[in-house]
């Protein structure tokens, strides 16, 4: 769960990224939910990309779907560990992260 000090970290972090113009976030995202979606839009540029929480709405639990040019070649595991880099700070505060990742047809 994010606390009202992370809370007002994850608020400053949402005007530094920029969207990239082919991907449309959800209006539905919750504040942790769009920290995580433009950090993951931002290093990734990806083709596809589901951020939710999956923790009944307190944060705890996330899960990611996403699809990007960045994982071609890589492992299964190699493409999760730059997920989970770039997520590093997110993933102190929850309890779960559950990821997917697609990488480029071959």
């Amino acid at each position: 769960m994010l606390t009202l000090r992370r809370g007002l970290a994850a608020s400053r972090a949402l005007r530094r990224f920029s969207t990239k113009p082919h991907l449309t976030p959800p209006t539905s995202l919750s504040e942790g939910e769009k920290l995580i979606y433009y950090k993951l839009v931002d290093k990734f540029s990806p083709t596809e990309l589901a951020v939710q929480d999956i923790s009944g709405g307190c944060g705890d639990f996330y899960a990611i779907k996403i699809a990007s040019g960045a994982f071609k070649g890589l492992s299964t595991l190699n493409q999760h560990r730059l997920v989970t880099r770039v997520l590093k700070e997110e993933i102190e505060g929850i309890h779960g992260l559950q990821v997917k990742t697609i990488p480029p047809p071959s």
